[in-house]
């Protein structure tokens, strides 16, 4: 009897038997334009196949040129196009899997010049205003759609999945905000849908009754002014009678204000939606959005909520997630976190796609970890990220392996990462090397701190021993209300006013520890309607009170958090406002004192005060001139974020006052043990302990799996 019974059970589609209910989701890869790239797709696909992948998804593809993504952007529009998309379908169907083209106009959201959308509106996400199609240009992109559907089916495919959500250009047609029309594809609700409807019914004339149709509905617009849920059901029904097999599920425009993927949502937080669709339609759903692990998927399916899932960067992160499942293995997923960084970071900054968990995503036929032709007995000191990915990848190719770490438990800083409110799915990646490690034979002694003597019969040593917090030497920085943010995080008291010093990344983490409510709810804190009354999902947001005063402190005089992700650092931006947390930049700091922090600042200098809140998403920063920075506000708790005390000629010395002070000023890195390692054996240092300038896991488990990769 499997664990799984609901999400491993095989479903009928038209002609075809999905062999469960798990669809591999769409990622555009950054290999569909790359020549040759189909080889590397291909391969990519193949491993997911193996690994017990059903249907997979491809990245957009558009029916036209104006509709890529990028100038010469990915397009399906002729038949001399069609023998890379040969290679990707043979190779799928090879192995016993089956695929689908996805079909996406980018519409208002493409970054080049000849982008169009049903009204000459700029995306906000976008510097590209776009041009108004005509009447005539319109139905031709509807002929387009069904051209490039029919090509999909001559290059092999086994269907399309017509993207119709996320604000691309269906989506655009749909929603009054921007499509402003006064011809037959808008002014009405019916006019407005005619665009969506026309290309499913086209795309199934031309592809026949047995070719499967999916339609990616955007069931939760996310963005102001949208679509009312009477509409979404609407369109439902007329693409459900215009001939779709499979309704996906949408979730949000990428404009939106609204995480909806990324890891401080919650697991399958938007699968009420799915199922509100699949009580009043007939064909079969898929439920999408932050569910990574076989229980979540089982569960959303056994409630009623889908008839399928579809997953996309869970793929990434283990080929063989369905397998492992299927085989009662779960323990052995190497779970998707939703951190983006290596995955949609780098799509929106046109890179390869691949994977912070899994570096050989999208590298499958130059990351090969094949069985070593000498096995030599490697220690690897410390067991962070980078350590126990070589350890894993070492072992797996049949080194014998024994790993060292100081603390009782392995996992480094994802130790303390996964203590930051919305980072627990970090644990998911201890767990999934430990559970490696062991089944691997890896050696691993915890609470113990290498020596050299503990090295001497290895035949190769790794030192993965991370990194340290700098100590940025401020006078009174070793008083009694400053604590290390490895203090903090570990439960070390702090008080009421807290002064956070360091505006990066472990800056914001610590922030959002000390002043959000665990029993704070993400729908009322980012004003998501779980009713489907209000338009487009979409209420006026209520903010917890936050636990904490905090005010961040950065020397530069940058926009606080400019390094942090891509498709992230907005949200970590967000969570800082909605909590009232200040932030004061361009600062010299001056002393530490039990009253706080002493700091200059130029006098053209500006607080980003954040506590205002109000409107329908985050509030917008308000800045004050550094010299009137004594006002403070009443019921937060005490005086306001800093106190001008003093000037001098073109500073201003601000006092910010903190019962807690936190030292976020960086790392360095621990390496001294290379230094006391003799002999000719080879000694590498990786991760941290090789590069401090950031806490960047993505390039610690990439070189550490390179590393592993490139030994004999």
């Amino acid at each position: 009897m499997t664990s799984y019974p609901h999400l491993l059970a095989p479903l009928r589609v038209g002609s075809l038997t999905l062999p469960h209910r798990v669809i591999m989701g769409s990622m555009h890869t950054g290999l569909e334009e790359a020549p040759g790239g189909e080889h590397e797709l291909a391969r990519f696909y193949v491993e997911r196949v193996r690994g017990g992948a059903g249907l997979i998804v491809t990245g957009g593809i558009s029916p036209n040129e104006e509709g890529a993504a990028r100038q010469d952007g990915a397009h399906l529009s002729r038949e001399d196009q069609l023998p890379p998309h040969r290679t990707v379908t043979d190779a799928v169907h090879a192995e016993g899997g089956l695929i689908a083209l996805q079909l996406m106009h980018s519409g208002r959201y493409a970054m080049h010049a000849d982008a169009v959308a049903p009204s000459p509106l700029r995306a906000p996400i976008n510097k590209v205003t776009p041009r108004e199609l005509s009447t005539e240009e319109v139905e031709r992109t509807v002929e387009d759609f069904a051209r490039a559907a029919a090509l999909a089916q001559q290059a092999g495919y086994d269907g399309v999945e017509i993207m119709g959500s996320e604000g691309y250009l269906i989506n655009e047609f749909l929603v009054a905000h921007t499509n402003q029309r006064t011809d037959r594809y808008g002014g009405s609700d019916a006019a407005r849908r005619r665009f969506a409807v026309e290309v499913v019914r086209r795309v199934r004339e031309a592809t026949g009754p047995d070719f499967l149709v999916m339609y990616r509905l955007s069931a939760l617009d996310l963005v102001p002014d949208a679509q009312e849920f009477e509409q979404v059901l609407a369109l439902g029904r007329e693409v459900e009678e215009a001939g779709a097999s499979i309704i996906n599920t949408g979730i949000g425009w990428h404009e939106a204000r609204i995480p909806t993927i990324a890891t401080n949502v919650p697991p399958a937080a938007f699968t009420w939606v799915s199922r509100a669709l699949r009580e009043n339609l007939s064909v079969p759903i898929a439920a999408v959005n932050r569910m990574n692990t076989p229980e979540i998927g089982e569960d959303v399916i056994a409630r009623g909520d889908a008839d399928l899932v579809c997953m996309a960067r869970p793929f990434l992160a283990d080929p063989a997630f369905v397998a492992k499942a299927r085989a009662e293995r779960p323990a052995e997923i190497n779970t998707c976190i939703a951190c983006n960084q290596a995955c949609l970071d780098h799509t929106f900054s046109g890179k390869r796609m691949s994977c912070l968990v899994n570096p050989r995503a999208m590298r499958e036929g130059e990351l090969v970890l094949g069985p070593t032709r000498t096995a030599e007995r490697i220690a690897v000191v410390g067991a962070g990220p980078a350590g126990m990915a070589f350890a894993e990848a070492a072992a797996a190719r049949g080194h014998r392996v024994t790993l060292f770490e100081e603390q009782p438990e392995i996992g480094g800083q994802f130790q303390l990462a996964r203590r930051i409110p919305g980072k627990a799915d970090y644990g998911h990646t201890i767990r999934y090397f430990g559970t490696r490690l062991a089944e691997l034979g890896v050696t691993v002694r915890t609470g113990h701190s290498a020596t050299p003597r503990d090295l001497a019969d290895a035949d190769r040593v790794v030192l993965a021993t991370g990194v340290t917090p700098r100590i940025p030497g401020i006078s009174g920085e070793d008083g009694p209300t400053v604590l290390g943010y490895k203090d903090v995080l570990e439960g070390a008291p702090v008080g009421e006013r807290v002064a956070v010093i360091g505006g990066g990344g472990i800056g914001f983490d610590v922030a959002h520890f000390l002043t959000h409510d665990p029993d704070a709810d993400f729908y009322r804190e980012w004003g998501v309607d779980r009713t489907l009354e209000a338009r487009g999902g979409l209420l006026h947001p209520e903010p917890t009170a936050p636990l904490r005063r905090v005010t961040v402190l950065q020397r530069s005089e940058g926009k606080p958090g400019a390094r942090l992700g891509t498709t992230t650092g907005w949200i970590h931006r967000a969570e800082l406002r909605m909590a009232g947390v200040d932030f004061v930049t361009g600062v010299e700091y001056q002393r530490i004192d039990e009253d706080g922090v002493h700091v200059l600042v130029p006098d053209t200098a500006t607080l980003e005060d954040n506590a205002a809140g109000g409107g329908a998403g985050p509030a917008p920063d308000r800045q004050a001139r550094a010299g009137d920075l004594g006002a403070g506000r009443p019921g937060a708790g005490g005086p306001g974020a800093g106190t001008a005390v003093a000037q001098a000629p073109g500073k201003v010395e601000l006092l910010v006052p903190a019962d807690t002070v936190v030292l976020c000023a960086g790392q360095e890195s621990r390496a001294e043990l290379a230094e006391q390692l003799t002999g000719a054996r080879p000694v590498h240092v990786i991760g941290g302990a090789h590069v401090a300038s950031e806490l960047d896991a993505k390039r610690a488990i990439k070189e550490a799996v390179e590393l592993a990769a490139s030994l004999p």
